[in-house]
């Protein structure tokens, strides 16, 4: 088995024992990446010099004797949407296309401070708003299971990296199924934390109180582990984390089902899945079954008003936190404006692609004088009801196990003319944002294109370590785990 087909928990044994080297590890990670990357369009950008400099100062401090973390030498790509000082993060977006920014967000730091290497920054739809990845102002990223698929979004490219064995880690980011639905499409293990457990400083912010930063990985103990690395207050920089002991997630793994109460909502088994998602975590609930897990039915009833509830409060953000952006202030400045007003029209028009614009449109829409009360604040009140559902449910299970998406990876192009068609595709994940809960996606089987399916697990706030229990169970007992796409 080549390096690249390893777990970053393999590799981190392999660089302990000093069988391989940092810079060896980051080298043949660059070589996989030169192979691949043609086809897969995973990276916005590499830069491997630095990455190998890097990965040469881990082995001087492991070859001084030096304390370092499971994951020192590792190399990690970040979503291009989360701040890298001194290194373009453009939010796959002609208005950030040469933005470089003066600090770090608080995950880089966090990853830094642990010794992984960064290789590069990865595609995702523009300033993370769509489902397929297609929304790149930059470029085109496929599914590296097969190329004429999409990845997934808006964490495509943080997916599509990991599955295509370029990195064995990635950050991505979750507004309303942004790691959880790519990581099904991929193959991978994708985990978005409760809110607030990770800083979202330095993260370009889409809906700031949905957006969420997590792991993306190829096994269940390599998202625990990048997970610990990840998460943890941060009350400098951002008010909305939260300050608690975080005990380590990776150390308390603990795949003894017994007992553990795993619901099945009906709402997420009926029409609109396809059939082979269904059965395939409908397996797995057996799977689980026979592991000992008690299968409780439950219901989430206003389960089938997340998606509208979502779209209107994530593009009122949206349209808010995208304000900035105005040629002036931030971002591109058109170069055929006259007088004051043209450059704000001009500069978003020619920057903005369709469906920033149309979230835009729509957020302000509903942010409007006119249209407040009937549309956003009831929106709001939804969303303490949707916490509430989700709050009874949790009275009788530990988690709950749904499907991730309603199809695997469609065609690339099939969705694109139909946006409302393509919404349809966060209808199992958006919900998970709204009430800020954990949630977390693996691989569970394959169709008949041989395409892969993900299974989601939810859990209560701040429940992700029965999430991971579940999930290193189940991928124990199916053997589906470190899927790399040949």
């Amino acid at each position: 088995m080549e390096l690249f087909q390893k777990t970053a928990s393999e590799l981190s044994a392999l660089l302990q024992r000093g069988e391989v080297s940092a810079r060896e590890l980051t080298e043949a990670m660059a070589s996989r990446t030169e192979q691949v990357e043609k086809t897969v369009g995973a990276y916005i950008s590499t830069d491997f010099d630095a990455a190998m400099r890097r990965a040469s100062e881990i082995d001087e401090k492991r070859a001084a004797g030096e304390a370092l973390s499971p994951l020192a030498g590792i190399p990690v790509a970040v979503k291009d949407n989360i701040c890298t000082k001194g290194t373009k993060t453009t939010c796959a977006s002609k208005m950030l296309e040469n933005f470089v920014p003066f600090y770090n967000a608080t995950v880089v730091d966090k990853l830094n401070e642990a010794g992984l290497v960064i290789t590069g920054k990865t595609n995702l739809d523009e300033f993370a708003m769509g489902s397929s990845c297609e929304n790149s102002a930059l470029q085109k990223t496929c599914n590296p299971h097969n190329p004429a698929h999409v990845p997934g979004g808006s964490s495509g490219g943080s997916a599509a990296v990991v599955a295509a064995g370029e990195v064995p880690l990635a950050v991505g980011s979750d507004t309303g199924g942004s790691i959880r639905q790519p990581a099904s499409f991929c193959g991978v293990v994708g985990l978005k934390p409760t809110y607030g457990t990770v800083s979202r400083y330095g993260l370009i912010a889409f809906a700031s109180s949905l957006d969420q930063i997590g792991p993306m990985a190829r096994s269940v103990e390599d998202a625990a582990l990048l997970a610990d690395v990840l998460r943890g207050a941060d009350p400098m920089h951002d008010s909305t984390s939260v300050p608690r002991t975080y005990d380590s997630l990776y150390a308390n793994l603990n795949a003894d089902m017994k007992g553990v109460r795993i619901g099945l909502p009906e709402e997420y088994f009926g029409d609109g899945i396809d059939a082979a998602v269904s059965k395939a975590v409908l397996d797995a609930s057996e799977t689980y079954r026979a592991l000992g897990a008690e299968i409780v039915p439950i219901s989430l009833p206003l389960s089938k008003y997340a998606l509208p509830i979502y779209y209107i409060l994530s593009s009122a953000e949206a349209s808010s936190n995208l304000a900035r952006f105005d040629g002036v202030k931030y971002g591109y400045r058109t170069a055929q404006a006259d007088e004051l007003i043209d450059v704000y029209v001009k500069s978003r028009s020619e920057a903005f692609g369709p469906e920033v614009q149309r979230r835009i449109m729509l957020g302000t829409y509903v942010l409007s004088s006119g249209y407040y009360d009937a549309y956003y604040k009831k929106a709001r009140a939804a969303q303490r009801a949707i916490r509430a559902d989700y709050a009874k449910a949790f009275e009788q299970v530990d988690v709950i196990l749904t499907p991730t998406a309603p199809t695997t990876a469609y065609r690339i192009g099939e969705k694109t003319d139909d946006p409302l068609q393509m919404y349809m595709g966060d209808i199992c994940t958006v919900s998970v944002n709204i009430a800020g809960l954990p949630g977390l996606v693996q691989p569970c089987g394959f169709d008949s294109n041989r395409l892969p399916i993900g299974m989601q697990l939810i859990g209560p706030r701040f429940g992700e370590q029965a999430l991971l229990n579940a999930g290193l169970a189940f991928e124990r007992a199916s053997g589906l785990s470190n899927i790399v796409a040949q």
